[in-house]
């Protein structure tokens, strides 16, 4: 458990959050890793502000298991800590600091099972994947994903480290998100009802993505192992105006759909489009809604059966469930590899909050599943 600490310390040190650069960090853990032997390739973004990493050892063979976990983690702003959020702190059993749990324990936990296979006769390749921007909606993997498929080949399965309490994740929903930029016409408030307000645009648009969140939970497809069985649509900010007495001919939602695997995104996004254009078109004049994507990862539907879920549940010892949170285990599934969640720690609990921490049992838990699952290479 010292090596692992003694990780997870330097990791919380370097503040990966949003716009910051995550090059640093990788360059330690390349450096970590390239000091045991492992076969290390970094994957940068365009910006080369930050990169993903891809590292292996043992055979460069197919099969295999892959680890994978992402560097970056949520701002603090706004919080009110009571530890410092970039530094390691212990009290007891517990350890605090961002990132604790989501989710650089597990990756801590992901370099110290490197330095046990770089002391062991591997039959089999471990592989390591770190990526970066998880956090506003996977995008650091989809502009990842291209090069992933002849770097990763195919393993046996592959484990994201997310918090799940250390339960095996076989499912949870996918997710798209919109701006939507609405175009009205300005005018003096006095004579508003001559003009086209894009607020009110924007009202009618918000009121047809709630009919449409009707008949999702109504007839659309319902999945009772999630807390909310159905897809949902959900709006979490609008612009609009400058001032009381003008009418604004303009506004910006930003909005999201998450969804079931049975519900088909091509299908409800081109439903949420046709709400668009008809919220438009119901105006006499150049209104208009139009749609942006800014974000977008594929759910996840591991069949239960499946051997890869069978493994892990041995491994970590635990039952299969579901989870709310989005993850970038649909883009593994989409390489055709067998994927599930598992990792320590409570995202309902502890992911996100202000004095983010996590407790060591389950860092052991985590260590032990790592453990039996390397035994396997060997």
């Amino acid at each position: 458990m010292t090596l692992s600490l003694d990780i997870l310390d330097r990791l919380i040190a370097f503040e990966t959050v949003g716009e910051r650069s995550n090059l640093d960090m990788i360059a330690y853990i390349e450096n970590f890793l390239s000091s045991r032997q492992f076969r290390t390739h970094r994957i940068p973004d365009l910006t080369e502000n930050k990169t993903g990493l891809y590292a292996e050892i043992g055979p460069s063979s197919e099969g295999g298991i892959l680890l994978s976990a992402h560097s970056d983690v949520v701002s603090t702003e706004g919080q009110n800590w009571t530890k410092p959020p970039f530094r390691l702190t212990r009290e007891g059993e517990m350890l605090f600091g961002r990132g604790t749990t989501d989710m650089k324990g597990f990756l801590a936990e992901m370099l110290a099972l490197a330095e046990r296979a770089s002391r062991k006769d591997l039959k089999a390749p471990l592989k390591l994947l770190i990526s970066y921007d998880e956090e506003i909606g996977c995008v650091g993997i989809a502009r990842m994903k291209e090069r992933l498929g002849p770097l990763l080949g195919r393993p046996r399965l592959a484990i994201v480290g997310e918090p799940t309490e250390m339960q095996v994740a076989i499912g949870h929903k996918g997710k798209r998100a919109y701006q939507a930029n609405v175009v009205g016409q300005a005018g003096h408030s006095a004579l508003a009802p001559k003009f086209v307000s894009a607020l009110e645009l924007a009202v009618d648009f918000i009121i047809e993505l709630r009919r449409l969140q009707d008949e999702l939970k109504q007839t659309g497809a319902h999945d009772s192992d999630y807390d909310i069985p159905y897809s949902t649509i959900h709006v979490g900010k609008i612009l609009s105006g400058t001032a009381l007495n003008i009418v604004p001919d303009s506004a910006e939602l930003l909005f999201e759909f998450r969804h079931l695997a049975k519900d088909n995104p091509d299908q409800l996004e081109q439903k949420i489009r046709q709400a668009a254009h008809s919220v438009g078109e119901k105006r006499d004049s150049d209104a208009a809604i139009t749609l942006d994507t800014i974000a977008s990862y594929p759910g996840l539907a591991t069949p239960k059966e499946s051997a890869a879920v069978a493994a892990v549940q041995t491994w970590a010892g635990t039952p299969t469930c579901k989870v709310a949170f989005g993850t970038e285990a649909g883009f593994l599934t989409e390489l055709d590899i067998p994927t599930v969640v598992c990792g320590p720690g409570s995202m309902s609990r502890q992911g996100h909050k202000a004095d983010e921490h996590i407790a060591i049992s389950d860092l052991s838990a985590c260590s032990k599943m790592l453990s039996n699952a390397l035994d396997t290479l060997t």
